[in-house]
């Protein structure tokens, strides 16, 4: 996987070496964006015509709103390559760092030892392509951490690698 060097300035993550996820990975959210959003707007476009069509103010409204999810779906669709360029992730010493987001960035730190499951998934359209997502499952009970579009076959030596470091730094505590 391509990686990348940020300066993430106040955030102490400076010199960090970012691992992108796969590029694959704006397939499976394309395929997903796109086909729920037609399915909406074109359900929406039913219930207007069903409604009277444009010629009565509920028509009319629904038309409106089918017209709306279908913009909302269109720019979600076009910013999906640059959302998933977004996301990375670094194995630092002590911890697994986990960044995602355009306008509104998020890092997450998560210290190895608090790591208690590291789960590999791999649904249908991920298994086609080849990839897998990590989801980890920590001591605070409302983390919902996890890393979308890792190859399949890093994503198995990164469970074991992460699993390895959670027992080393338990051991510890």
């Amino acid at each position: 996987m391509p990686r990348e060097r940020l300066d993430e300035s106040g955030l102490g993550l400076h010199d960090v070496s970012w691992t992108r996820v796969s590029a694959k990975l704006v397939w499976t959210d394309l395929v997903g964006t796109v086909l729920v959003g037609g399915i909406v707007t074109a359900g929406l476009v039913l219930l207007g015509v069903a409604s009277g069509g444009t010629g009565g103010t509920a028509g009319l409204v629904w038309f409106l709103i089918g017209a709306a999810v279908g913009i909302v779906t269109l720019v979600t669709a076009l910013l999906t390559p640059r959302r998933i360029r977004s996301i990375g992730y670094a194995l630092r010493d002590d911890d697994l760092v986990l960044r995602r987001g355009l306008m509104w960035q998020r890092f997450t730190a998560v210290p190895y030892g608090r790591l208690q499951l590291v789960d590999v998934n791999r649904g249908p359209l991920d298994r086609a392509l080849g990839m897998s997502e990590l989801k980890f499952v920590t001591a605070a009970a409302s983390s919902n951490i996890r890393i979308p579009g890792i190859p399949a076959g890093q994503a198995d030596e990164l469970r074991d690698r992460l699993v390895e470091l959670a027992e080393s730094r338990r051991a510890g505590l």
